[in-house]
């Protein structure tokens, strides 16, 4: 069984930075992505960034120049620091890894991050 554990979330004003970690843990093997996402009230699910086990990365238009995701891959951890938030950030962050030669994934928990005015 795969546990993901993230961390990081809270209550930041606007400008404001957070960084967010999630840990990947038990009978697990060969990451290839990990990634973030995010759910606000009312919206669907949306990628926020992700990254290859060879540290190519890909984010969303909204949060290129503010949000840089990183990994370990001796921790099976995946880290994403957000600078200049926006209220617009505010919602559930959620990573996601997909692993075992790409035929298994998982999802975290869930974060909220609220950023305030």
């Amino acid at each position: 069984q795969v546990q993901l554990v993230e961390s990081g979330g809270g209550l930041v004003q606007a400008g404001g930075s957070l960084r967010l970690s999630c840990a990947a843990s038990g009978s697990i093997f060969s990451i290839n992505h990990m990634g973030w996402y995010r759910q606000s009230p009312g919206k669907q699910r949306e990628l926020v960034a992700d990254i290859t086990s060879s540290g190519s990365t890909n984010y969303a238009d909204s949060v290129k120049g503010r949000f840089t995701i990183s990994r370990d891959n001796a921790k099976n951890t995946v880290y994403l620091q957000m600078n200049s938030l926006k209220l617009e950030d505010t919602a559930v962050y959620y990573c996601h890894i997909i692993w075992g030669f790409g035929s298994r994934q998982g999802w975290g928990q869930g974060t909220q991050v609220t950023v305030s005015s």
